[in-house]
């Protein structure tokens, strides 16, 4: 398991940010579908579609692996009232962070490099490494006060407009 990363985390005064959107995730794979399509219309919003692609695989593998890895095994598949994960989106001046909330104490855990690369018919376990190869930065870190669980995070630079 991962240690809480907190190295290349904007300082996280939303007073700060240029624009901040976030929506609520139920427990159950469609949910990272309209997580997608959240985010293509954010950015679509904030003028920044040319970054979708990339944005959008990192969003897809955070919310998968939430959905996949941080949920008890009794939660509810149906709508909840206040479902488990939650996606937010921040902008600040020359950069995007992209973060999942979820419910789990735990931290992500990564395959090695080696591993990935010697077992190539894995259907899963790549997803941390291609955040890591399509964000500048990621990591997480617990949640505070009343809230349990976890932030899993990734930041993409922005062109300077």
């Amino acid at each position: 398991m991962l240690e809480p990363l907190r190295q290349g985390l904007p300082p996280l005064n939303l007073a700060a940010a240029s624009d901040a959107a976030s929506c609520a995730l139920p427990a159950r794979y469609e949910a990272v579908r309209d997580a997608r399509r959240f985010t293509r219309g954010t950015l679509d919003q904030w003028h920044l579609g040319e970054r979708f692609d990339d944005v959008c695989l990192v969003v897809s593998e955070l919310v998968t692996n939430a959905l996949r890895h941080a949920l008890p095994a009794n939660t509810p598949c149906l709508a909840a009232p206040d479902p488990p994960v939650r996606l937010h989106l921040t902008r600040w001046t020359g950069r995007l962070v992209c973060a999942v909330r979820d419910p789990s104490d735990e931290g992500p855990v990564t395959r090695e490099p080696e591993d990935l690369s010697n077992n190539c018919s894995a259907e899963s376990g790549r997803g941390l490494y291609l955040v890591d190869t399509f964000s500048d930065s990621w990591g997480w870190h617990p949640l505070a006060g009343t809230l349990s669980g976890k932030v899993v995070w990734a930041l993409f630079r922005l062109p300077q407009t």
